[in-house]
């Protein structure tokens, strides 16, 4: 008799959320037992139903998939997590990894091979986009500090230097100073073509 895996989905759009639902639901193993929004919805739901494999999305408002896995991780342990995503970034794959994930695709894999790797995934094994993996190996690790990356993110939003030190509590010369490095770093000529390729890169 086959073992039913029981399936959480998250993604915050309800489409992408509801095509996958039904294509992995035509696969008689496999079991959508809760479809969710965002990173929180998922750990809640992981912690009340503890689904064998999650399948998160990365980019969700909020927390996103890569911070929501570890808390998935912790919220249940026999979960395993499946990165599922539309940006198949070499820095977001190391992430997801050192966040316990145990697999990462885009989302334009095909439903059968989405499937497989679910399955594969269960049984504790771990699946990653060929492509990707190998992008992986030649960007290699972001040469940004925890504290450059921070000062990155919250220069996104296209922020002034004074509303980035008060929203990290630091001084406007140690920002203008984190954002130097970084710009340096990443060998851009100013602040918003750091931001993207460090985005590009899947670093922030």
């Amino acid at each position: 008799m086959t073992t039913t895996i029981r399936l959480l989905l998250a993604d915050d759009q309800a489409l992408v959320r509801g095509a996958l639902s039904a294509l992995l639901s035509l696969e008689p193993d496999l079991e959508v037992v809760a479809e969710v929004g965002t990173g929180e919805e998922a750990i809640e739901v992981a912690r009340e139903l503890r689904p064998d494999v999650a399948l998160l999305d990365v980019e969700m408002p909020g927390m996103d998939g890569i911070a929501a896995c570890a808390e998935v991780r912790a919220a249940s342990p026999g979960t395993r997590v499946l990165i599922v995503t539309t940006f198949g970034r070499p820095g977001y794959l190391r992430r997801a990894l050192q966040a316990g994930a145990s697999g990462f695709v885009v989302k334009d894999t095909p439903a059968s091979q989405l499937a497989d790797a679910v399955r594969r995934v269960q049984q504790g094994l771990r699946v990653v986009d060929p492509a990707l993996a190998t992008d992986s190996l030649v960007s290699g690790e972001s040469p940004l500090t925890a504290r450059e990356t921070d000062v990155l993110r919250a220069a996104r939003d296209g922020g002034s230097v004074a509303a980035i030190a008060a929203a990290l509590f630091l001084s406007e010369g140690t920002v203008r100073n984190h954002l130097s490095s970084a710009i340096g770093k990443t060998g851009a000529s100013n602040r918003t073509e750091a931001v993207i390729l460090a985005d590009g890169n899947g670093w922030l």
